[in-house]
């Protein structure tokens, strides 16, 4: 098979199209032959050399994927061959074929179609496991996403709203506020214009947010705490603005706040599995009645991932980038 490779880290051009071994399925896991993948930041990151697959995982870059089962390893029960099913991956969506732990696989939603599916299973994973399962964001609570107009961000406003939330989110520049309200975002800020603790304080009377959703990190860690609601809860996921800062404890106790940080590549099989179940059971019904979508911004040829990358680090997309091999069908 081919896939993309990193012979050694860098910038886009340092993503290779090359022929590799096909993976073989072990115990417990589906062979999928990939139809399309998605580019995440964690992508970005592995290709510059700051990211590592966690032991025993693909080499090649992506985190999700949607396709079809074309083999099942030893032990695997409830899958079969010719399913379409999109997948959690800890590495190597970026190829035509990968092996995937059966606990991280979905099927496709009802409605929609194959190769749009591998825009979700990373974006719903991060956001329900760390808003809903982590966070515990209520009805008629106040949810604040930074990055409303990215794939994660995208997923957030529609899952919030979809359970009765308010949401708010930091974007930057007027087209892709435009988008997360038309997603159902109700407080619109422009981070380069506006000051994101002054306005989520206007808009909620004084309260601050009871969950805020962060990629960010070290640079907006005390601002976020500032703008947390007594009871607060702040979930980092990201460290796009560095990874050490300074956490005011006493602005922490007062408000009686927590503050939790997740990432889910390295966490445990059993531990992801969970995550998957819980998405399938609550977030798959929501896509099913058409409540919830995933939005794509466009597609690439997956031998061009370096573009679906350039894009990435521009910020100039809304939602996901898709990447598609040449042999998806």
């Amino acid at each position: 098979m081919h896939a993309i490779t990193i012979p050694e880290p860098g910038g886009p051009e340092a993503l290779v199209w090359a022929e590799v071994p096909d993976p073989v399925p072990g115990d417990g896991e589906v062979l999928v032959d990939v139809v399309s993948s998605a580019v995440n930041r964690a992508d970005v990151l592995q290709r510059q050399g700051f990211y590592n697959p966690p032991p025993g995982a693909s080499p090649y870059p992506g985190l999700e994927c949607a396709g079809r089962v074309s083999a099942l390893g030893p032990g695997v029960t409830g899958w079969a061959v010719g399913d379409e099913v999109c997948a959690l991956l800890s590495g190597g969506g970026y190829a035509e074929k990968v092996a995937v732990p059966a606990g991280q696989l979905l099927p496709v939603p009802e409605g929609l179609d194959l190769a749009s599916a591998a825009a979700l299973p990373e974006v719903t994973a991060t956001v329900w496991s760390n808003v809903f399962m982590v966070a515990h964001l209520r009805p008629a609570e106040t949810l604040l996403v930074h990055g409303g107009s990215s794939g994660i961000g995208t997923m957030a406003i529609q899952l919030a709203k979809a359970v009765g939330a308010r949401v708010a989110v930091t974007a930057g520049g007027p087209e892709k506020l435009a988008r997360c309200a038309e997603l159902g975002a109700d407080i619109l800020i422009d981070y380069r214009e506006q000051d994101f603790v002054e306005e989520i304080r206007k808009a909620t009377d004084g309260a601050g947010a009871d969950v805020i959703l962060d990629i960010i990190g070290a640079k907006y860690l005390d601002r976020n705490v500032q703008a947390l609601a007594v009871n607060g809860r702040l979930a980092i996921i990201g460290l796009q603005g560095g990874a050490k800062g300074e956490l005011n404890l006493g602005a922490l106790l007062t408000k009686r706040a927590a503050v939790t940080a997740t990432s889910l590549r390295g966490r445990p099989l059993a531990e992801k599995a969970a995550i998957v179940a819980a998405v399938r059971e609550h977030v798959w019904p929501l896509i099913a009645e058409g409540v919830v979508k995933p939005v794509i911004d466009r597609t690439v040829p997956m031998r061009d991932a370096a573009e679906g990358h350039r894009v990435m680090e521009s910020s100039a997309h809304i939602g996901k980038v898709l990447l598609m091999p040449p042999t998806a069908a």
